[in-house]
């Protein structure tokens, strides 16, 4: 999984907004097998080796329920690191009356489902980086049927805990317009655009990967953000390779006029549509 170390930059971990911290947890302890390392009454973080959070949960006061045609989260996409995983995932899945749908994306094999306040998941798998179509710096993304019936031809171990080197793969977002957006994420963080689809979504990347964020405008041109104290996307962390490079992103965000605040170290802005952003190094991510 290089393309989630450096020198690349990806999206380390996100911080969910929910109605029933209770009810979440055990949806992502027993039903995605993350592994639980600290919990308050209102908060908790999870993990996939025990140690390094990669999702945190949170329950605002007076919280609201997902709200409609607004800007935010889409899905957070889980990376497995074998096909194996995914196909013992899957039969998980099945037994415990997952509702999901699946594609074969060319890149990548993947299940889409919802955690119990409609926030979108996927979990998936990638092929071999020397597998994917590559033209003119574009990469080929395809929205095929998955095998299913082909993925669980072998025999399946119980699933029980993500693997220790699961991580979040990738992160798609609503956005209010693509001009922009693409604007901050690129010349702002430094990512590449790397596929685009009908002039209502890009996916942008570090490092040739095929996508570490997607963005869509599919909830309407103009989508306003949803309420601070709506269930979903609260905040994601970008992490970069060192120090050096979070100032120069820093630097870049502040010469395109987006506001950059500090507090105890941690630098935090917003995409154009609002949705909430953390600089992190990869020292301060895997800490």
């Amino acid at each position: 999984m290089t393309f989630h170390q450096p020198p690349a930059s990806f999206v380390g971990q996100i911080e969910l907004m929910v109605r029933d911290i209770a009810r979440s947890l055990a949806f992502y302890e027993s039903i995605i097998g993350l592994k639980l390392i600290s919990r308050d009454e209102k908060s908790a973080k999870l993990s996939a080796d025990g140690s390094k959070s990669i999702l945190s949960l949170v329950q605002p006061e007076e919280v609201k329920g997902k709200e409609p045609r607004t800007t935010g989260l889409y899905h957070f996409a889980l990376l497995l690191p074998a096909r194996s995983d995914l196909a013992d995932l899957i039969a998980h899945l099945v037994k415990n009356g997952v509702k999901m749908g699946g594609s074969d994306h060319g890149v990548s094999e993947a299940v889409y489902f919802d955690d119990p306040d409609g926030n979108g998941i996927e979990v998936y798998r990638d092929r071999s980086h020397t597998e994917w179509d590559w033209h003119d710096s574009q990469v080929s993304m395809a929205i095929d049927p998955l095998n299913i019936q082909e993925l669980l031809s072998g025999e399946q171990k119980e699933w029980r805990k993500v693997p220790e080197k699961t991580v979040i793969g990738h992160l798609h977002l609503h956005v209010s317009e693509l001009g922009k957006t693409q604007e901050f994420y690129k010349e702002g963080l430094g990512l590449d655009v790397v596929s685009r689809i009908n002039g209502q979504a890009l996916f942008m990347s570090s490092a040739g990967y095929h996508h570490h964020i997607g963005l869509n405008t599919w909830q309407g041109v103009g989508a306003p953000p949803p309420s601070k104290n709506s269930v979903g996307l609260h905040w994601f962390s970008f992490v970069v390779r060192d120090e050096k490079e979070k100032m120069k992103t820093v630097e870049r965000l502040q010469k395109l006029n987006y506001a950059v605040y500090s507090k105890d170290g941690c630098f935090t802005t917003q995409d154009p549509s609002g949705n909430q952003i953390k600089l992190v190094t990869n020292e301060e991510f895997s800490r």
